[in-house]
């Protein structure tokens, strides 16, 4: 029997890798592998396997449509993130949700905002911000050009809204040596 499963903290491609990695190793027969999906061929046995690999891994299974919902919405923001990269047009955030997902965007906001204690909107400020800091940390970048590959009206409010989520400016982030950042899982 087939069955999907719906896989929290998946946000890249090693996620992928890890997970498929630990299944191959337990011998279970994947169909398909996505960012926050899985659909596996299954029985009573693989199911508790499954569980216990996720949980090992620091993933988790979602049974709730809603909790995968939200799921579904910050992997696709932070693909909407990576897409600003490299896209020279810009692209209606709350129009690309509901295109992705399949749903109203209203249902996507509300949801999100119910599970998650906060808004579509500061989770994408919050995402983009730790972007912002791995480019920083990267090095390959000057402040007006990460401003611009991450779709900011100019680096002054790229500046500010950076101060406002971090408490220090571009500059003094810069220069600590020891930057911290937080994993996409852990955006809040």
């Amino acid at each position: 029997m087939t069955k999907t499963y719906y896989i929290k903290n998946m946000v890249c491609e090693r996620c992928i890798k890890v997970l498929r990695t630990e299944l191959e190793k337990e011998e279970i027969q994947i169909k398909a592998i996505a960012l926050g999906r899985l659909q596996i061929v299954t029985n009573a046995k693989t199911q508790q396997l499954i569980e216990r690999i996720a949980r090992e891994n620091g993933f988790e299974l979602m049974k709730n449509p809603l909790e995968q919902l939200v799921e579904q919405t910050k992997i696709a923001l932070i693909q909407y993130v990576r897409d600003l990269e490299t896209s020279s047009e810009s692209r209606n955030r709350s129009a690309f949700l509901s295109q992705k997902l399949h749903r109203d965007y209203s249902k996507i906001s509300r949801t999100f905002s119910r599970l998650e204690g906060l808004t579509i909107e500061k989770y994408f400020i919050n995402l983009k911000i730790e972007r912002v800091k791995e480019l920083i940390q990267l090095g390959q970048y000057n402040f007006t050009e990460i401003a611009d590959k991450l779709d900011y009206s100019n680096v002054n409010h790229l500046s500010s809204q950076f101060k406002a989520e971090t408490g220090m400016n571009l500059s003094n982030y810069k220069a600590l040596k020891n930057k911290t950042r937080k994993p996409y899982d852990r955006i809040a």
